[in-house]
């Protein structure tokens, strides 16, 4: 599709314009919720009959992820010191894992809401894996991004074309790790055919099953859903975190340098 031609719903460049609105800091509840009733839509529009068996459903949000992922906004390390002037690296980095968690508890409670006027509705079954699929793929998008850039702060971008750089961050979101700069990146294929594939559908199962409490009926659905994305996300992001000051250390470090004589 040409630039600046209105992309159809359900196709992929619409679905990465979504998730990648889905991802902002400063995005206010109303439009996250449209934002997610639009992603909805999306994923219904592709193939909602491969959502009710559960192995088919888990290799379409893993193909999905990688769908969207080369969309994801990841700033680099200039521009987030013009969006959060005055920090130090810390600081930037508290700032953004914060930010992180408040947006997938925007999507947990987004989708629990949708979910729950869905729950009392027709036809119930038709929506729900819509549901969770949707709100899962949202949720990996963010910590994507989180991810992208805690390494832009920690001064290790993640580097190479935009297919190489998604697909390294694919592999960190799996891992819940910094990205290693010595694995050579791969295009989307290859690394959906190798080990990799299988280490995000594990993830992606792992948090598919947390958020099937979004089902809980009326609102519980959206509290509870808010409060596990919150947690989870601060998961990845500390553990990332943690990963990348350990490499910076190493860095900074006097280890191999000639010692200076005394």
């Amino acid at each position: 599709m040409r630039p600046g031609t209105d992309a159809k719903p359900g196709t992929d460049v619409e679905l990465g314009r979504t998730v990648a609105a889905l991802t902002a800091d400063d995005l206010e509840p109303a439009g996250r919720r449209r934002l997610m009733g639009r992603l909805i839509s999306d994923v219904r529009a592709r193939d909602i009959g491969r959502l009710f068996r559960p192995k088919a459903a888990l290799r379409w949000m893993t193909d999905m992820v990688a769908d969207v992922a080369p969309h994801v906004p990841v700033r680099d390390r200039d521009t987030l010191r013009r969006h959060f002037p005055g920090m130090d690296d810390e600081e930037l980095a508290e700032r953004l894992i914060r930010n992180a968690t408040r947006a997938t508890a925007g999507v947990g409670a987004a989708g629990g809401g949708i979910a729950s006027v869905e729950w009392v509705a027709t036809p119930t079954l038709l929506s729900a894996p819509v549901l969770l699929a949707s709100e899962t793929v949202a949720v990996v998008a963010i910590e994507i991004k989180l991810i992208g850039e805690l390494h832009e702060v920690y001064g290790q971008p993640i580097t190479g074309g935009t297919p190489e750089r998604a697909m390294k961050l694919i592999e960190s979101w799996s891992g819940q790790r910094g990205v290693n700069p010595l694995i050579p990146g791969v295009g989307v294929a290859t690394v959906l055919g190798t080990a990799a594939r299988k280490d995000l559908q594990r993830t992606l199962l792992k948090r598919f099953g947390r958020n099937l409490t979004t089902l809980a009926p009326m609102l519980t659905g959206a509290a509870v859903a808010s409060y596990l994305n919150r947690r989870a996300t601060r998961v990845v992001g500390d553990k990332v975190r943690e990963d990348l000051r350990k490499e910076s250390a190493k860095r900074l470090s006097p280890a191999g340098r000639p010692a200076l004589d005394g």
